[in-house]
């Protein structure tokens, strides 16, 4: 973890216990009041002003805007790269893993559920023919996401507060509903020729 990510979070520690049902209920009465205000937009970007356009296998990637994190991307060994640096796939399987995590922690604060331990682990699947058009019957994509969930709680819980947990907390992450149910993509191309 890079040090002023830490000290976040720590600093977010030390001031006790949050409780996420007081933090949510002024952005919720905002919302209530005026929809539109609930729309947020989360971006990440990339561009040649670090890695030059013309290098092939590496890219560099800039998401968040509370403190930005910078990330270098390679592209995976399985199509000519060097697998080095996090590839695509696995930022896939990061944002599913993480949002999930988050979503869990979230509504089991919510429900008032002591969570003891907490790992998300996704596995995406790709036969990657088809990204390499070898052959059309292969889909590009991925065609196969595993995830599993250790979670551990205090005994104190009961088995159907656990399954209310878990199925709320998959319905309240937005990137596993998102790939559930794909949105509609507006992708613009700007090219010039100088």
């Amino acid at each position: 973890m890079q040090p002023e990510h830490k000290e976040t979070i720590d600093r977010h520690q030390g001031l006790g216990q949050i409780n996420i049902r007081k933090r949510q209920a002024p952005v919720r009465k905002d919302y209530e009041s005026d929809p539109k205000r609930a729309w947020i937009i989360d971006s990440a970007r990339t561009s040649s002003d670090q890695i030059d356009a013309n290098h092939p296998i590496h890219g560099h990637v800039v998401f968040g805007t509370g403190i930005p994190a910078s990330q270098a991307v390679s592209v995976h060994k399985a199509v000519g790269g060097e697998s080095d640096f996090p590839c695509p796939g696995e930022i896939l399987a990061a944002a599913i893993a993480s949002c999930l995590d988050t979503s869990t922690r979230m509504i089991a604060n919510l429900l008032g559920i002591n969570l003891k331990y907490l790992a998300v682990k996704v596995d995406l699947g790709v036969d990657i023919r088809g990204t390499l058009m070898m052959e059309k019957s292969v889909p590009v994509g991925f065609q196969r996401v595993n995830i599993s969930y250790d979670l551990k709680t205090s005994d104190d819980v009961k088995d159907g507060q656990l399954e209310t947990l878990m199925k709320a907390a998959e319905r309240s992450c937005v990137i596993l509903e998102t790939l559930r149910n794909p949105p509609n993509i507006n992708l613009v191309r700007n090219s010039q020729i100088e």
